[in-house]
């Protein structure tokens, strides 16, 4: 499956407000914290959004300021996953992340998903901590982060 990137704008939002509420029915960002996200671009925030067939399926987004960068999110619908897309958004974050001359990127990742775990392992991303009860329905997250000036 190939899928188009392109940055995210505020007119994206009613189909990325209703992925998010599907992705993460139990932690979903609301609109306004997404607003907020876009507001920062591109001084400290980079978000794309990726197409198949002209129709939203994933969005990612990360913050960048001096010499770190963090991973904000990173969302396929559930039938385009493992196609790709999620690889092909976090190669998109990690280069802008190294434009802005970031040294290392952080993330957290939800304990109870090992697909998006892989992914980010495969990238060179390496474990650091967890922290505990991190989400709102209680679940972990697991701390990652990759030097990029390896």
């Amino acid at each position: 499956m190939s899928a188009v990137l392109r940055q995210m704008t505020m007119d994206d939002l009613p189909a990325v407000m209703k992925l998010e509420r599907e992705i993460f029915p139990k932690d979903a960002w609301s609109e306004g914290m997404l607003r907020d996200e876009l507001n920062g671009q591109p001084h400290t925030r980079h978000y794309v959004v990726a197409l198949v067939n002209d129709e939203i399926v994933g969005y990612a987004g990360l913050f960048a300021a001096g010499d770190q960068a963090d991973v904000q999110t990173i969302a396929v619908s559930a039938d385009c996953r493992r196609t790709g897309i999620g690889s092909v958004m976090l190669t998109e974050l990690l280069a802008e992340a190294v434009r802005r001359g970031a040294q290392a990127i952080f993330l957290e990742v939800r304990a109870d998903n090992p697909d998006a775990q892989s992914m980010y392992e495969r990238f060179g991303f390496e474990r650091l901590g967890l922290r505990r009860r991190y989400y709102e329905d209680g679940t972990d997250a697991i701390t990652m982060k990759k030097d990029l000036n390896a």
